[in-house]
């Protein structure tokens, strides 16, 4: 089973991130809130390529054998 098919945790992050409301947020804490939102983004695709990358390094190498 792959960590997308499990249920979330109810203390989960991004859970908590998405349920909090924004009508309370100013126009500048709504800009920075994107601002880091996109920040995060571009690191986990970072990270995302990064795996990628290794594991079919590593598939090319069993493949060798």
């Amino acid at each position: 089973m792959d960590d997308d098919d499990l249920p979330r945790r109810r203390d989960d992050v991004l859970t908590a991130l998405t349920r909090q409301p924004l009508d309370p947020l100013s126009v500048d804490e709504l800009g920075d809130r994107i601002a880091a939102l996109e920040g995060e983004i571009a690191r986990i695709k970072a990270h995302r390529a990064a795996a990628t990358n290794q594991k079919a390094a590593a598939e090319a190498l069993f493949r060798k054998s």
